[in-house]
């Protein structure tokens, strides 16, 4: 099961609509989930509007939440899209199965049959391969917000580790940090979760807001990168000035 989870403030304002991006990113089968740190009045209204928008195109869930609640956010949108990914599996199977007369969702099953099919899916949720790349907004409105997505993100992996399924995240910030630079990578899939150190010790806080072509660069990370293109990738960027530009996963 593949994910996008963006961490931002609305308002994009480079390049191609955010809401775009993530129809794209959905028909490749990748989730949108956005959480939102925004502030109050007209600015953050606007970009309330803009996070739901994403999150609806992309197939996912938005949250527009305090500093104080993100940990917990991120937290609930990466389950609950794992179980809303299984449960349409589910849903198309027995569609299949039964065919048009019988039953086309969980809900419409008996109920022994249904809570037979329900512990099956506690199970998938559990062990299902799940891949996060976290796309993280680090335009300048959001420097006073990026101590609590540091520390949410720590508190997403340690919940990543509790699954018993193979659990692999990236990470991304945007824009990045060379002109006309979308995003950047700062770390590639892996499953050393324990192993992944500070984010945030480089990053340079720019003034755009490149959110949909951020999600399309993701899109290609997705659809092109072997693990060994990942490791030139990483080797490449090690000498550049991306968040861990001391660290290699």
């Amino acid at each position: 099961m593949k994910q996008i989870l963006i961490i931002t403030d609305g308002c994009s304002n480079v390049g191609v609509s955010p809401v775009i991006a993530a129809a794209q990113a959905l028909q490749e089968g990748i989730t949108v989930n956005v959480a939102g740190v925004i502030d109050y009045g007209t600015i953050g209204e606007l970009g309330s509007t803009e996070i739901r928008e994403i999150a609806k195109a992309g197939g996912g869930f938005s949250q527009i939440v305090g500093t104080k609640q993100l940990a917990q956010t991120m937290q609930m949108m990466t389950r609950k899209t794992v179980v809303q990914t299984i449960q349409q599996a589910v849903n198309r199977e027995l569609t299949h199965i039964l065919g048009e007369g019988g039953a086309r969702n969980i809900g419409e099953l008996p109920p022994a049959k249904r809570a037979q099919v329900v512990e099956v899916m506690d199970e998938l949720t559990e062990t299902s391969t799940l891949e996060i790349a976290l796309l993280i907004d680090a335009s300048a409105s959001m420097k006073p917000k990026l101590p609590a997505v540091e520390d949410s993100i720590r508190d997403l992996l340690l919940s990543l580790q509790s699954r018993s399924g193979l659990s692999r995240i990236s990470v991304f910030h945007f824009p990045g940090g060379r002109m006309g630079e979308d995003a950047v990578m700062d770390i590639g899939w892996t499953s050393e979760l324990s192993q992944i150190k500070s984010l945030f010790g480089r990053l340079r806080m720019k003034g755009a807001t490149p959110t949909g072509p951020a999600i399309l660069q993701v899109i290609d990370y997705y659809r092109y990168v072997t693990l060994g293109e990942q490791k030139d990738m990483e080797e490449s960027y090690d000498k550049g000035e991306g968040m861990l530009g001391d660290y290699v996963v």
